[in-house]
């Protein structure tokens, strides 16, 4: 019988049948080579990267990061330009942003977590508890790999130790985003982004005088916001305080409440 682990191939196989093809009919060398882990650590796998984890220490955690959130709506609700926009386009707009904003805010507040493997449930409490069928066995876990993701964007934002008017002019780069579908007022908040990556030249412009490298870090940087998934900030930060409840129907309510 072979044990060897096929987490990897299973994977790759179910999600895009096309890839698996193509890559099946490559040689071992060259698949290995393909598979390599930029991460500079080996690996035969993926499984150490694609093990489910949850916070070390959730109460604390989730006290800090349920505070940067509040932040992050009072933030947008006291934008002026914001409210002048159309309530399908604030409805939008937040849909996209709320977790780009919540990294931000995670990055100024410096709050730092470790995490640990779930724990795994018994076969009997599973049965018992029925959760064979329950909603959270069909959601999205925390991996290993998404968090390790997300603690080096982190790590990157901290490391250019912006200003508090560089967080403020950025998260307005990152709101008013002409590019989420259906936006009834698309130019007015394409002409908002502007004005906010002007300002944020300007600013970065005093603090480092001459060429905008600066500048250019900070924009490289917050590209990888996009890469963190809201189900990652979802499960991870919130899933132990809201329980079963939607996180965006909360937000909605948070925003829309005067």
């Amino acid at each position: 019988m072979d044990n060897g682990c096929h987490c990897t191939a299973d994977t790759d196989r179910l999600s895009n049948p096309i890839l698996y093809n193509i890559l099946s009919q490559m040689d071992n060398s060259k698949a290995s080579q393909n598979n390599f882990n930029y991460n500079s650590v080996p690996h035969r796998c993926n499984c150490e990267l694609r093990r489910t984890v949850c916070l070390k220490r959730p109460a604390e955690i989730c006290k800090e990061a349920s505070a940067v959130l509040v932040k992050t709506i009072h933030f947008m609700k006291n934008l002026p330009a914001f409210n002048q926009l159309p309530p399908n386009d604030q409805l939008s707009l937040l849909r996209s942003c709320w977790a780009p904003l919540f990294i931000l805010g995670l990055v100024q507040e410096h709050v730092d977590f470790e995490v640990m493997d779930t724990p795994a449930d018994s076969m009997l409490k599973k049965i018992l508890l029925n959760r064979q069928e329950s909603p959270e066995m069909e959601r999205e876990q925390p991996t290993m790999a998404g968090v390790s993701k997300l603690k080096s964007c982190l790590k990157k934002f901290w490391s250019l130790d912006l200003s508090p008017k560089e967080y403020a002019y950025l998260k307005g780069t990152t709101i008013f985003n002409p590019d989420v579908p259906d936006l009834k007022a698309a130019l007015f908040v394409e002409g908002l982004q502007q004005e906010a990556q002007h300002a944020l030249s300007e600013v970065v412009q005093l603090i480092q005088p001459g060429p905008q490298e600066r500048f250019a870090r900070i924009l490289l940087t917050a590209s990888t916001l996009q890469s963190i998934t809201p189900s990652l900030i979802t499960e991870l930060f919130f899933r132990p305080v809201i329980g079963q409840a939607d996180l965006l129907e909360l937000l909605v309510d948070m925003l829309f409440c005067r």
